[in-house]
């Protein structure tokens, strides 16, 4: 399995997987020019942009077997030249450096820079980064007879370390956008360029300058260029499919609906086929054990606080956020809206395309994320002393055993954690309320993972459902001041919210809660 295998002439050499991705490489080239492209990290943006070096290498001999072996044959008659022309090939990878200092960006420009001009020459004149990326293209050009292809891999990299330094985001802001306005000043001398990063930075801001960039980031024909999908992952992992599901004990239709649900679900544009997270599908076949491993990879701590100053409903996040497409497209370093953010990073996928409103709904794209990010907002808004995995797991097993009183304790300690120390008298009140609301909602979704939980917040519902093998408990909460616990299960009543469970055969048990809003916890509980 290729972990972490970003290099296209290793993977075909040394005998790693490589799912064929190469008909792509042929629709780019052979439809435009200038292109961008935003995925998540570990999506394999750095293996396509080294297949497109190795293409414009001629290097023909990685490509014996793929689909562009004939293909490019056939495109190169049509184009009447030779196949496999070897082009000089420019490429920037700014994914290597960490950006902390002001002069980190000028030095990972510069190295790059100098390692060109060695190979095709300076003149005394060029003192700009600008200048002295203008002069390497326009003699390699003139060397070679031909013209050149520019890869950039991961383009934001030095905006998005410095998100939490304005300062230093609009210096390295500026120097990107002049340095790449020279792709546009360069046209006549390239022959291709491609630039990926995770997140899409607005026109304004970093691409003014390249009016003549293509984004394919949310077109449909480029939906699967990064990614695996279910096709893909039938045709390539056969034998890894029978050896999991054989350490699992499960069947092959059952190990792939375990790999679905898990690791399945992103979508990238209107229509067209989901796709698998590849970096975590690699790690479970490399491994034969289910964790969560791309998650894993990076915790996106600033987007929770984000989402918690912005005071967003964070059950939306389940499937109902919505965005145009011009906020779904662009984000602007100095926005604290996380949502454009959170889909651009692999946080939210396309859920729905709205076509009368043009709107798209996003929500967790599978459970390796939905559960990944829930701990870390139950994290965010309800520290605890130990995970919130392990606490909603302990919690879950209590459940399972119908030990009412032990497990309500067990919400009260992880209550009990909600800090309000930086929050106004003013908004006191509402800030409590909804941060109970919300870290009982994180609460029960974890215990997802190990029962099934309804969490509903609209009036004339229940707060929450929870089926057990045995037991279904429906729950109704109220803050101290506006209720008591016997008056929660009054309501509970009143509604008929235990109405429909009644003939399902199982116990169904009733529990009315008040928060105790001067201990910041639960004051009390009844059960019936």
């Amino acid at each position: 399995m290729p972990i972490g295998a970003q290099n296209f002439q290793d993977l075909r050499e040394k005998g790693f997987v490589y799912v064929d991705k190469t008909q792509y490489i042929l629709q780019l080239v052979s439809t435009s020019k200038v292109y961008f492209l935003s995925r998540p990290r570990r999506f394999g943006k750095s293996l396509l942009l080294s297949t497109l070096d190795a293409y414009f290498s001629g290097k023909q001999e990685l490509f014996k077997g793929l689909y562009l072996e004939q293909a490019e044959l056939e495109f190169a008659a049509r184009e009447k030249r030779e196949a496999w022309q070897q082009y000089p090939v420019l490429y920037l990878d700014l994914n290597a450096e960490r950006y902390a200092q002001p002069h980190d960006l000028e030095n990972a420009l510069n190295t790059h820079l100098v390692r060109w001009e060695q190979r095709y020459g300076k003149e005394a004149s060029e003192a700009t980064f600008s200048s002295r990326f203008m002069g390497v293209i326009r003699r390699a050009y003139e060397q070679t007879e031909r013209q050149v292809v520019v890869l950039i891999d991961e383009y934001d990299k030095p905006l998005l370390d410095t998100l939490d330094k304005s300062e230093l985001n609009g210096t390295y802001r500026d120097i990107l956008r002049a340095f790449f306005s020279v792709i546009k000043s360069s046209d006549r001398y390239l022959r291709f360029a491609f630039l990926t990063g995770v997140t899409r930075f607005s026109k304004v801001s970093v691409f003014s300058g390249l009016n003549n960039l293509r984004d394919i980031s949310l077109l449909s024909d480029f939906a699967g260029i990064c990614g695996i999908t279910k096709q893909e992952l039938e045709a390539n992992f056969a034998p890894e499919i029978e050896t999991l599901g054989n350490e699992l004990g499960e069947t092959r239709d059952a190990t792939l609906a375990i790999l679905k649900k898990r690791y399945d679900g992103y979508l990238f544009a209107r229509k067209g086929e989901n796709v698998y997270n590849p970096f975590s599908l690699l790690n479970v076949f490399a491994s034969r054990e289910l964790s969560d491993y791309w998650y894993a990879t990076g915790t996106p701590t600033f987007l929770v606080e984000y989402l918690k100053a912005a005071h967003y409903n964070i059950p939306d996040l389940e499937g109902n956020v919505r965005l145009d497409e011009s906020a779904l497209e662009a984000n602007r370093t100095d926005s604290r809206n996380p949502l454009p953010i959170l889909f651009q990073a692999g946080y939210l996928t396309i859920k729905e395309y709205q076509a009368m409103f043009n709107v798209y709904r996003l929500g967790f794209p599978n459970d390796e994320v939905r559960y990944g990010f829930m701990k870390n907002l139950l994290d965010g808004f309800a520290p605890t002393l130990y995970g919130a995995g392990v606490a909603a797991s302990d919690f879950a097993r209590d459940m399972l055993e119908g030990k009412v009183d032990e497990f309500m304790t067990r919400m009260r300690s992880i209550l009990s954690g909600i800090p309000y120390s930086t929050v106004s008298s003013e908004e006191m009140v509402a800030l409590r309320e909804r941060d109970y609301q919300v870290s009982v909602y994180l609460i029960f979704s974890l215990m997802g993972q190990f029962v099934q939980t309804e969490v509903h917040n609209s009036v004339g519902r229940a707060d929450c459902i929870v089926h057990t093998r045995d037991v279904i408990y429906v729950f109704e909460f109220k803050l101290w001041s506006k209720g008591t616990p016997q008056e929660a299960l009054a309501q509970i009543k009143a509604n008929g919210y235990d109405t429909p469970f009644r003939a399902s055969g199982k116990r169904v048990v009733l529990i009315g809660v008040s928060f105790d809003e001067q201990k910041r916890t639960i004051g009390a509980w009844e059960a019936e």
